[in-house]
């Protein structure tokens, strides 16, 4: 197989994975996980994000969150910003890199931002103008890329559009969600191939949830085709609020035992990962969905 020798973790547990949780989680629970996460070996943590609280609650205190956690030398934080108000915001919490999220299906885009494609595109265009002008870095998202709960089935192309828009803005990376969980292996290869025309498979990161079980099966699938970068969440945290039954993003532990077992590197020290994993499980009262965390857990009790 043609696999990469290093694959960059980026975990989202502590934005994409709490942010629905439905009891608020307290400030020193999140700012403890970002950190435990980063001494694990984590590269790549987001942290947070700058969203309006009516909306997103449990992200309220992200500036305090940011203000909290011990920054670490080469680690990245990186911070969800919708429009410019919450670039301010990130801005004043001296963030360094912000993600700017998009959809690659109209219903979808306009259930979760409330406006079309289009107008989502012009609305981050100023933020990621801003960012750039101001020494950050910013990374793109797409949801929906391998399927929509309100349209189905995704054109690859209509993922490849939204990415080039990404990808005139300045964005170094972009993610490809597959927020619902609902895609395959030769799927994830026809999506990656078409954003690929464009953009180097090399500045994109595979974002997918395990709803179906598929995650695993699609990120080796996409990892055959030169993608390194792999969006995760510790514990299996998350899930859709607008997709209903959608898992959380696949677990992080799942993932580095998988690459483990490829000989890829990563940097992440699994012991201290899985007990980040029964850290924050414990702390909001929920089984971890990773199926390597749940085994080592037997083994142990065994």
């Amino acid at each position: 197989m043609n696999l990469p020798e290093y694959v960059k973790i980026v975990d989202v547990g502590p934005r994409d994975g709490l942010q629905n949780h439905p009891e608020t989680v307290p400030l020193a629970t999140k700012i403890e996980l970002v950190d435990r996460l980063t001494d694990a070996g984590i590269p790549v943590v987001e942290a947070g994000a700058f969203v309006s609280p009516k909306w997103v609650p449990q992200m309220a205190d992200t500036a305090d969150v940011m203000a909290g956690i011990k920054r670490k030398p080469g680690v990245s934080y990186p911070v969800l910003v919708p429009n410019l108000k919450g670039y301010e915001a990130a801005k004043a919490a001296n963030v360094e890199e912000i993600a700017i999220f998009g959809a690659a299906t109209e219903a979808f885009s306009q259930k979760n931002i409330n406006c079309s494609i289009s107008e989502s595109l012009e609305r981050f265009r100023p933020v990621a103008e801003a960012a750039i002008n101001d020494g950050m870095k910013v990374r793109g998202y797409i949801s929906c890329v391998l399927g929509c709960p309100y349209e189905g089935d995704v054109a690859p192309d209509a993922v490849a559009y939204v990415a080039r828009e990404l990808d005139r803005m300045g964005c170094y990376e972009i993610s490809l969600g597959d927020t619902i969980g609902t895609g395959t292996p030769a799927k994830a290869q026809a999506m990656i191939e078409a954003v690929a025309k464009d953009i180097k498979v090399e500045r994109l990161g595979a974002h997918f949830h395990d709803t179906y079980g598929q995650a695993l099966a699609n990120l080796l699938a996409v990892m055959q085709m030169g993608v390194a970068v792999i969006d995760t969440a510790v514990a299996g945290l998350g899930g859709c609020p607008y997709a209903k039954g959608a898992s959380g993003n696949v677990a992080t532990e799942d993932v580095v035992y998988m690459l483990n077992g490829l000989g890829i590197e990563t940097g992440i020290d699994m012991d201290k990962l899985l007990a980040a994993s029964r850290f924050i499980s414990a702390a909001i009262h929920r089984a971890p969905a990773s199926k390597v965390a749940l085994a080592y857990k037997g083994a142990d009790a065994a």
